[in-house]
C-alpha cells in the first residue's frame, strides 16, 4: 500500500509587501494548550502528560520562525506558554488552570501586543468543564484587549464552540488527515496573521480584523471515516484551496470535530474569513451543505472487522505479509487510556499463535509495575506478570502473560522503559508510560523488524504513512476502549440535538452562515 498527499497549495508563499500602512515590526505573542481528550477513557491528563515550553524553546518549536525564516523577521516574537500532551482522558482541573494562568499572567506581563498566536487543539476536555478552549480564549482575549489581532490554529477534529468563535478573529485548522499538514497549518495561521497586519488597514484594529462566517454541521464522525485520502472528504478538502484563493477571502476551513467526547460543541464546523461578507458566507454555506449532504457515504478509511475476524484474514496461508492490524478502540492518539488489555488477551488465548512459527507484533499495553517485573527478572528470563487494565479496565482487566522476556531498552523519551514479552508467535511490547508507535524504528529499538512479521498489531486507527506504506494488508479492528469507533455503544447524552448519526432525520438543518467582525456582534440559536 503506497500513497503520497499532493502538498501542493499547503504551505503559503512569500508576504506580500509591506503596505506604508501597515505594521512593519508588529509585536505578537505566542501560547496555548494542545491536547484532545477523551471523556469516555478513565485516563486523567496531569501535569507528567504535558510538556511545558516557553520563551526560546517555545520559539524554536516553529521551524517557520527559526533564525533568518521571513516570518521570523517579520515581527517581534514573544513566546509566551505552551503546553502539549499526547491525546489521553480529560485534563486535571488544576492542571489546566496552571497552565491557563502561565499563559494570562504572561500576556500581562510582556503586553500590549498587536496580535497573539494561539496554538491550540480544539478537542481539550477539562473535569467538570463543558468547553475548554472556549474558557481559555475567553480568559486570553480579556488579558489581550479588544484590539489585539488574534490567530487560532487547530487540529481539524478540534471542536468550535461559541466562545472560541467569539475570542479569535483569525481560524483555521488542518486539511490532511493523517495530520501531515499539522505544521504547515501553524505556518498559514500565522501567515495570514502577519498579512492583516501588514496590509492597508493594518494600523487600524478594526479594519484589519476580517469577516468571519460559520456554519455548524450538525455531524459527528470519527476520524477514521473522514480520511482525507478518501472520498468524500477528498475532495470536500481538496476544494478548500480553491476557496481560499477566491478574492475577498483570506482563509477558510472544515472542523470534523472531536467524536469521543459527550459536549454539546462536539459537531462539525464550516468557518471562512475575509474582507467580502457575501463571499465568505456563499462559499461557507456550499461547503456545509457539502458535508451534511455527503454525511451517509463517509466510509471507514480501511477495510473493518472484529478482532478475530481480522486475525483470521491475517493467519491465511495467502494473506500477505506483513499484515497490519489496526487495534482502534484504545488509540492512545485518539485520546485512549493506552492500557486496554483486551487485545493482547485476545491473542494470548489463540491457539494458533501458541507457538513460534509465526511473529506477531503487539503494541502496546502501558504498565509500569509489569516493566519493573520484567526489568528484575531480566533478559532470557521466563516471567509471569499481569499487565494493562489498570487505568482502564476495559472488558477484562489485566492479563496475565507468562513468556520469555527478548529485550529490555530504556532512556526513551515518551514510553520511558520498553520490554517485550515473548509467548508463542505473540511478541506483547509492555511500556512504562503511555507511547503510540506510528514509526519502524519504535519496533526496531527493541529488537524487532516490522517488515519481516507475519502481523504487526498497533493501536491505532487509520494508518499512519509509514505503517500505511509497511502494510501489505490491513484490517481496522473493531476493538473495546475508550476511542470505540461504534459511537453509538458509548453512550453520548449532550450532543445538540438531531446530531448525525446520532439522530436521524430527512429535515434539512439550518445552514445559513453567521456572519461577524467584532465578538458578540450576532446572536446565535
Amino acid at each position: 500500500m503506497t500513497s503520497r498527499p499532493d502538498h501542493d497549495q499547503i504551505w503559503k508563499g512569500p508576504l506580500g509587501p509591506l503596505h506604508p500602512a501597515g505594521l512593519t515590526r508588529p509585536r505578537i505573542g505566542i501560547g496555548g494548550i494542545s491536547i484532545e481528550s477523551s471523556t469516555f477513557s478513565p485516563h486523567i491528563s496531569g501535569d507528567e502528560a504535558f510538556t511545558i515550553r516557553t520563551g526560546d524553546e517555545l520559539l524554536a518549536y516553529y521551524p517557520f520562525l527559526a533564525e533568518g525564516e521571513e516570518l521570523r523577521d517579520a515581527a517581534a516574537w514573544v513566546p509566551l506558554t505552551h503546553g502539549r500532551s499526547l491525546p489521553g482522558g480529560a485534563v486535571d482541573p488544576q492542571t489546566y488552570l496552571r497552565m491557563k494562568q502561565a499563559i494570562v499572567e504572561g500576556i500581562r506581563r510582556e503586553g500590549p501586543f498587536d496580535a497573539f498566536f494561539f496554538d491550540i487543539h480544539g478537542a481539550m476536555s477539562v473535569v467538570g468543564m463543558d468547553d475548554a478552549e472556549g474558557d481559555l480564549a475567553a480568559a486570553v482575549r480579556e488579558a489581550l484587549g479588544p484590539d489585539t489581532l488574534v490567530s487560532a490554529s487547530m487540529d481539524l477534529h478540534g471542536n468550535v464552540s461559541d466562545a472560541l468563535f467569539d475570542a479569535v478573529d483569525l481560524i483555521t485548522c488542518y486539511r490532511m488527515a493523517p495530520h501531515e499538514d499539522w505544521m504547515n497549518t501553524k505556518q498559514r495561521a500565522v501567515h495570514n496573521l502577519l498579512e492583516r497586519l501588514r496590509g492597508a488597514s493594518g494600523a487600524d484594529p478594526d479594519a484589519r480584523r476580517p469577516y468571519k462566517a460559520w456554519v455548524r454541521v450538525p455531524v459527528l464522525l470519527p476520524g477514521e471515516k473522514t480520511s482525507t485520502r478518501l472520498e468524500p472528504a477528498k475532495g470536500l478538502y481538496g476544494t478548500i484551496p480553491d476557496v481560499e484563493d477566491l478574492e475577498g477571502v483570506v482563509d477558510a476551513a472544515v472542523w470534523v470535530g472531536y467524536a469521543w467526547a459527550d459536549e454539546p460543541r462536539c459537531h462539525a464546523t464550516v468557518i471562512v474569513t475575509g474582507d467580502d461578507p457575501a463571499v465568505i458566507a456563499r462559499e461557507a454555506e456550499r461547503l456545509g451543505q457539502r458535508y451534511w449532504g455527503a454525511r451517509a457515504d463517509f466510509v471507514f478509511a480501511g477495510p473493518t472487522a472484529s478482532l478475530d475476524e481480522a486475525l483470521d484474514l491475517a493467519l491465511a496461508d495467502d494473506a500477505p505479509r506483513p499484515y497490519v492490524i489496526s487495534d482502534s478502540g484504545d488509540n492512545p492518539t485518539a485520546g485512549g487510556a493506552g492500557d486496554v488489555s483486551w487485545t493482547l488477551g485476545r491473542l494470548l488465548e489463540r491457539a494458533d499463535l501458541q507457538d513460534a512459527s509465526r511473529t506477531v507484533l503487539a503494541a502496546s499495553v502501558f504498565d509500569p509495575e509489569a516493566v519493573r517485573a520484567a526489568e528484575a527478572a531480566g533478559i532470557g528470563a521466563t516471567v509471569t506478570v499481569h499487565v494493562g487494565g489498570r487505568v482502564d479496565p476495559g472488558p477484562r482487566g489485566p492479563v496475565e502473560v507468562t513468556g520469555e522476556i527478548v529485550s529490555i531498552t530504556g532512556g526513551d523519551p515518551v514510553a520511558g522503559t520498553q520490554v517485550v514479552v515473548r509467548r508463542g508467535a505473540v511478541h506483547a511490547i509492555v511500556t512504562e508510560r503511555r507511547k503510540p508507535f506510528h514509526h519502524l524504528d519504535d519496533f526496531r529499538l527493541l529488537g524487532l523488524d516490522p517488515e519481516t512479521a507475519d502481523i504487526v498489531i498497533v493501536k491505532i486507527g487509520y494508518l499512519e504513512p509509514e505503517l500505511y506504506d509497511l502494510a501489505a494488508g490491513w484490517t481496522l479492528a473493531l476493538t473495546p476502549g475508550g476511542v470505540d469507533q461504534d459511537l453509538l455503544r458509548l453512550g453520548h447524552s449532550r450532543l445538540r440535538p438531531g446530531t448525525y448519526p446520532f439522530a436521524t432525520t430527512d429535515v434539512e438543518p439550518d445552514l445559513a452562515a453567521l456572519v461577524t467582525r467584532r465578538r458578540g456582534t450576532e446572536a446565535r440559536a
